[in-house]
């Protein structure tokens, strides 16, 4: 019998079986899993009753931006310079991913997660820019709507990316609020370049939108900006441009944005659902004075180390407000380090960086702590993605 007439064998089928498992887990959102293992036991239950959401877990997931696993401490272990303790802290009460897959851009990445689904599926693969049409559709479904349903408040803090029209926003798409800039960081800088035209009606048509404070409400506006779009079932506030002087104290400014929706939740006693997104380590770099040579290391290492604080005052406050043993922290990236800006990009073991489609454009960091449920120290060697 030649090899074309040859019939399949149990092999041949248990290793078909075995790659299309594989192929599951790469394309399982891994920090989807988390959402998906709180809503397993309730999702098909219809709305949530008050008394179903008080054990709940709360799910605080913290994004950085361009940040890959060489970057950090508790990877790269003393091997390059700089230290991210409180980041660390995540995989020594938790689990770290050594095979950890992102994206390879910003807007790729993001919504790979928050739709768990493949970016190619949902249309979104190149980076967002200003004034673009494309941005995250109705039609896709987030964990935010999902977790929103069972009784969760959920929030958006930091970047997002996936669209800057006003049915983009992630109010309209589960958030009950969101706070932050809709693009990279070297986009929202441009109208301060001397070469960047300025001509009110090309900004009006290209240029990026503020900072904004977005609350989701049942009430439908009917208002049409010829722009942006009709606004629809929530209230849009724009603070105003990312400036380069904004940029130092960003990160504080979305911190407290994130510290008092997680007050705000509890008080309330809901569970939350709280994506944080840093502006850390994008190009380009405004440090503040607080953190100019911190480290000693350069630039990237004193952003990194600002980017450990964010984490650790995160967890801290999760700690005052006594609800670390019922609380998801996730921390991961949206895609691969970039390289090419050094000494505002960062280094990898891996060829590529960001932008590519070799190793080290996907390769991202990530860890989690569930107390209760996930092992202090695991180290996950299957390969999971986002």
């Amino acid at each position: 019998m030649s090899d074309k007439e040859k019939q399949p064998s149990s092999t041949d089928h248990e290793n078909q079986a075995t790659l299309s498992m594989r192929r599951r887990d790469l394309l399982l959102s891994g920090v989807s899993l988390f959402a998906a293992a709180t809503l397993a036991p309730v999702v098909t239950a219809g709305p949530a009753r008050a008394q179903d959401t008080a054990n709940r877990p709360n799910i605080l997931v913290i994004f950085a931006d361009d940040v890959g696993v060489w970057n950090l401490s508790a990877y790269h272990r003393g091997m390059m310079g700089g230290s991210t303790p409180n980041i660390d802290r995540l995989a020594k009460e938790g689990a770290l991913f050594t095979d950890y897959y992102s994206q390879q851009s910003c807007t790729a990445g993001r919504a790979a997660f928050i739709t768990g689904q493949s970016p190619l599926r949902v249309g979104l693969l190149k980076v967002g820019l200003p004034g673009s049409t494309q941005g995250l559709q109705d039609k896709d479904p987030t964990i935010a709507e999902l977790l929103k349903a069972q009784g969760y408040a959920t929030a958006q803090i930091g970047k997002n990316h996936l669209g800057d029209r006003n049915e983009f926003l992630p109010t309209r798409h589960g958030f009950d609020e969101f706070y932050g800039n809709l693009y990279h960081l070297n986009s929202e800088e441009e109208p301060e370049d001397p070469d960047y035209p300025k001509s009110p009606e090309f900004h009006a048509k290209f240029g990026p939108r503020g900072v904004l404070d977005v609350k989701a409400t049942d009430v439908d506006d009917p208002t049409e900006d010829p722009r942006f779009g009709r606004v629809g079932k929530q209230v849009i506030k724009d603070t105003g441009p990312l400036t380069r002087k904004r940029m130092e104290t960003a990160e504080e400014e979305l911190l407290a944005k994130s510290l008092d929706v997680m007050d705000r939740s509890v008080a309330a006693k809901k569970p939350f659902f709280l994506w944080h997104n840093t502006t850390r380590m994008h190009v380009w770099t405004r440090l503040s004075p607080k953190w100019q040579d911190k480290t000693g290391y350069g630039l990237y290492a004193d952003g990194i180390a600002e980017l450990d604080d964010v984490v650790g005052r995160l967890l801290k406050k999760v700690d005052e407000l006594g609800i670390a043993d019922n609380t998801i922290v996730v921390f991961s990236s949206d895609n691969g380090a970039e390289s090419f800006s050094w000494p505002d990009g960062g280094t990898q073991p891996f060829r590529g960086e960001k932008g590519t489609t070799w190793e080290g454009g996907f390769r991202a960091p990530c860890m989690a702590r569930w107390p209760g449920v996930i092992q202090p120290g695991t180290i996950i060697n299957t390969t999971m993605a986002h």
